[in-house]
């Protein structure tokens, strides 16, 4: 027997309130597509529990940015900035679709991916990624958990820190926490060590805007940080598995030194990529081909519609 058309999205309150009442533009889209064939769609709470016990309710579940708890449950999360969404099989980001795609660079529409482009980068950050400089600094964006090395990384970050620092020693290096990140006393002290022994180095908190504008590239694991800086034209080297590795240097690939080495040589086509990345291969809410691309996401996982 089949499972019964029925779908349960997972979602934190205010998520729930403004879903219920058909509020939220993505989700309203999703629903109508799954209403559309047939299914009844719920709103549940996005609790832990909530979450565990949909692997044992018949039907289909929907988390909204948390990892699925069983073989009927898809995530769907914002793809760095809105209107732009994913709906995927696992939240590892390095697994999605897209990160498993080839970036098609000689098969860019140019004149439609340079408007693209143009239109967002005004939209998100003004003049500033218009006008960006290089002045000299290497921007190195932290996420969370410095000291610890997990399965999608070459290394720590506090160790990519270092590696960046021993490749450029006369160079200035600004390494800047996430400003919704906690860190430990272990962190923060270890990052002071650093500092202490290398004059180079400058620890800031947040600043990405004009942090982008005025570097010559990112180093990252993989922060959204790095993406932001394709709309200033800024190469990114990637110390971590990404979604958007594809016109980025990569340090599981290439080997430290030589994808170091990259950032002050590496020109990719950043308008086409983000053309390509958003327009084709995430699903642009705002946009007439969102619901045949909601439609294929489902399709891909095995839902029936």
């Amino acid at each position: 027997m089949g499972e019964p058309r029925l779908v349960r999205m997972y979602l934190e309150r205010g998520l729930r309130d403004r879903a219920e009442v058909g509020e939220h533009p993505f989700i309203a889209r999703i629903a109508g597509v799954l209403q559309g064939a047939g299914y009844r769609v719920e709103y549940r709470p996005d609790s832990e529990s909530e979450r565990l016990k949909s692997a044992t309710r018949r039907g289909y579940s929907l988390f909204h940015m948390k990892e699925p708890t069983h073989d009927r449950a898809l995530t769907f999360r914002r793809v760095y900035h809105y209107p732009f969404w994913a709906i995927e099989p696992t939240g590892e980001r390095w697994n999605w679709t897209v990160a498993r795609s080839v970036f098609p660079a000689d098969a860019v529409p140019r004149k439609e991916a340079d408007r693209f482009y143009r239109f967002w980068q005004k939209r998100l950050f003004g003049a500033d990624a218009a006008q960006a400089t290089r002045d000299g600094f290497i921007y190195v964006p932290l996420q969370g958990r410095l000291l610890d090395h997990r399965s999608f990384q070459t290394c720590a970050p506090l160790d990519m820190v270092q590696a960046v620092i021993a490749h450029f020693p006369d160079r200035p290096v600004v390494a800047a926490l996430h400003p919704n990140e906690t860190y430990c006393q272990a962190e923060l002290q270890a990052l002071q060590d650093l500092v202490d022994r290398n004059s180079g180095l400058d620890i800031r908190t947040g600043g990405m805007q004009s942090l982008l504008a005025g570097c010559d590239f990112t180093v990252t694991q993989n922060s959204a940080v790095a993406f932001s800086g394709f709309f200033f034209g800024k190469p990114a080297i990637l110390f971590g598995r990404s979604d958007f590795h594809h016109i980025a240097a990569n340090v599981g690939t290439l080997g430290v030194s030589q994808a170091l080495q990259a950032g002050d040589r590496i020109a990719p086509d950043y308008a086409g990529y983000i053309h390509w990345f958003w327009q084709h291969m995430s699903i642009n809410a705002g946009h007439p081909s969102a619901e045949d691309k909601i439609r294929q996401a489902f399709l891909r996982a095995g839902w029936p519609l």
